[in-house]
């Protein structure tokens, strides 16, 4: 038997064969943004997760002091409806968001025991589903407004000074 005959496609279904190439091309790359838009959406919703949990982790009887202190700082940050960094900063705004939370997050969790962080993410997750968002610290309004106000009259006595 011969060679299997050769097809060659001329005009317009060559031009069709090229667009279904760039259609699959297509599809791929909107399949492959929408995977990664979805995983930083399941990121995005643990961080917050994680956030309650500390709220709980901080006042668990099981969790030690020093995950306790660093929970403090940490759940009044994350739950401070008020920015350290405002979001209209360029860049630097989104810095604390993207960046410092989640890092402090991370470390806070490591330093619980599993126990008690089984414990209180299981609470957290009940919390989220009931509430339907998280809590608000005002004490962490409080310390943001403070940690402002403390930076700007150090800046305005340093400036006197050397200005």
């Amino acid at each position: 038997m011969g060679a299997a005959p050769k097809i060659i496609m001329v005009g317009s279904e060559a031009g069709c064969e090229a667009n279904m190439h760039l259609t699959t091309r297509r599809a791929l790359a909107i399949s492959t943004f929408m995977a990664i838009f979805q995983s930083i959406k399941l990121w995005a919703s643990r961080i917050k997760r994680d956030a309650v949990t500390l709220w709980f982790a901080y006042r668990h009887p099981g969790t030690p002091w020093f995950a306790k202190a660093l929970a403090a700082f940490v759940v009044a940050y994350a739950l401070s409806p008020i920015d350290l960094i405002p979001d209209f900063i360029p860049v630097l705004g989104y810095v604390d968001d993207a960046l410092l939370l989640p890092a402090l997050i991370w470390l806070n969790i490591r330093l619980i025991p599993a126990a008690v962080l089984d414990e209180c993410r299981a609470q957290a997750d009940k919390w989220m589903k009931e509430q339907g968002s998280k809590p608000r610290s005002i004490a962490g309004a409080v310390i943001i407004v403070g940690i402002w106000v403390g930076v700007s009259v150090a800046l305005w006595a340093w400036f006197n000074r050397h200005g």
